[in-house]
């Protein structure tokens, strides 16, 4: 009941629906089994609690790991689904994750049920899932994981070998072999492929390479990211501050931590708390996003209380009041741009030292061309659209002073802000906004009220 598509793997959702149903064991699992991780863990995800209390019945906890190693769930989510089991087959299913994957279901817990899970396990999985546990979040201790091959720099590549092949079933890779001394430190690695062509009685130091990238357990994991994209690897060592092996990171939580910063940059950017799912209700999600929205309200009251300073030059000349969202508009925009470039540049790494001010001189230029060439734009439409070429002359050179301001800002102020150690990617929400609006008005009105004879 598997057919090649395009774009994947499809499955008869309905028939495995129906053996669930009839309680057809052994034909379930044979179609079922059959899945990869990923398709069996949408299957799980899509049918209800009652439908899963028959998948537990056929499936044994090592077979549940599998699944939960592959699902994709909210963090607030394990939790229900952990409920819906025996709590002794959710400890079993735990201990046969990997160590990093259990230990990120098991920080979702309260205390009291994580050591619920904890009492139960064997005392080898429990040690390496406190040791875990103890890491600061968000750092490379939290999100290494125990099970990696290593052999000793004394050992013959045949004894290597041997040490693969036992481990090769727990270890998540294999395809990298740590080399550590006596004491455990990390002094080379080499790859699946170096050990496998290698003479047999040849030591393992003399084939190893003992240029080592590696990380330490107090490395942010936007760190550990970079170095493993600038590097291509697929696994990296994690190590003490006296190089002692203490795990690996793997290209597959690697790509987990890409997508959560890449997640919560985009929410600050959009100005919400923290991203919200599709399938939260409306109070969840409200939730959300009020905080920063009020905070934007009151800060836009700036901007009004700033109408009101010029409110005697909007009165004698009403037609200035139609192109204040035209200017505003304009320079929001063209802030946004360059915070996006910003924010993208310190993200990657590529903004650093003298780098800032060829930016923030780059992004100068850059505003000075936008802002002459849309200011004469907007002269030409206004004296054809209005008749008045004063005004048109006003618009356009207020558009053009708003949009080198914005620019310089929109990529200023993130790198301020990341010197100071606060997260650029806030800086869209209260401060771009707000800056913008102040700053294109009082240049606007400003410039109106100073030519006020002119105009009229």
């Amino acid at each position: 009941m598997i057919e090649e598509k395009n774009n994947g793997v499809h499955f008869d959702e309905s028939f495995l629906r129906m053996l669930l149903d009839e309680e057809n064991i052994e034909t379930f699992r044979e179609h079922f089994l059959e899945l990869h991780p990923y398709d069996q863990a949408q299957f799980y995800e899509e049918v209800g609690p009652d439908i899963r209390q028959t998948i537990y019945q056929f499936l044994s906890p090592q077979e549940m790991a599998q699944i939960f190693e592959a699902i994709e769930l909210d963090d607030d989510e394990y939790e229900n689904y952990l409920n819906e089991m025996d709590t002794s087959y959710g400890a079993a299913m735990l201990g046969f994750m990997y160590t990093d994957d259990a230990v990120d279901i098991l920080n979702e817990l309260d205390t009291e049920q994580r050591e619920n899970y904890l009492d139960m396990m064997d005392d080898e999985t429990v040690e390496e899932i406190n040791e875990l546990l103890g890491y600061e979040e968000y750092t490379a201790g939290a999100i290494m994981t125990k099970e990696y091959v290593s052999v000793q720099e004394t050992a013959t590549v045949r004894e290597a070998m041997r040490v693969l092949r036992q481990e090769a079933q727990t270890a998540e890779t294999i395809y990298y072999i740590f080399v550590v001394n006596d004491q455990h430190q990390l002094c080379g690695v080499l790859s699946l492929r170096e050990l496998i062509v290698a003479e047999g009685d040849l030591y393992v130091r003399d084939i190893m390479s003992d240029r080592i990238v590696s990380v330490k357990v107090t490395d942010d994991q936007e760190k550990v990211a970079t170095l493993m994209r600038d590097y291509n690897f697929i696994a990296i060592p994690v190590i003490t501050d006296e190089r002692e092996l203490q795990g690996i990171i793997t290209v597959d939580d690697i790509i987990d931590v890409i997508d959560e910063e890449a997640e919560d940059d985009y929410s600050k950017l959009a100005g919400i708390s923290d991203m919200d799912d599709i399938d939260s209700g409306p109070i969840k999600a409200a939730g959300k996003r009020l905080p920063w929205l009020i905070i934007l309200l009151f800060l836009g009251m700036i901007t009004s209380g700033l109408m009101g300073i010029f409110e005697a030059t909007l009165d004698k000349v009403a037609l200035l009041a139609t192109f204040i969202p035209l200017i505003s508009g304009t320079s929001g925009n063209s802030g946004t741009q360059a915070l996006a470039v910003a924010i993208r540049g310190i993200a990657t790494g590529d903004i650093g030292g003298k780098s800032k001010f060829r930016l923030v001189l780059r992004e100068l230029s850059t505003g000075l061309i936008m802002g002459l060439v849309s200011g004469a734009l907007v002269v030409g439409i206004i004296f054809v659209w209005k008749g008045t070429f004063i005004i048109g002359l006003l618009v356009g050179a207020a558009i053009c002073c708003s949009i080198i301001v914005a620019t310089l800002a929109g990529s200023f102020i993130p790198i301020i802000m990341h010197k100071l150690g606060v997260d650029p990617a806030v800086a869209s929400g209260p401060f771009i906004t707000t800056l913008n609006d102040v700053t294109s008005i009082v240049i606007y009105l400003g410039l109106a009220s100073t030519f006020i004879n002119q105009i009229m």
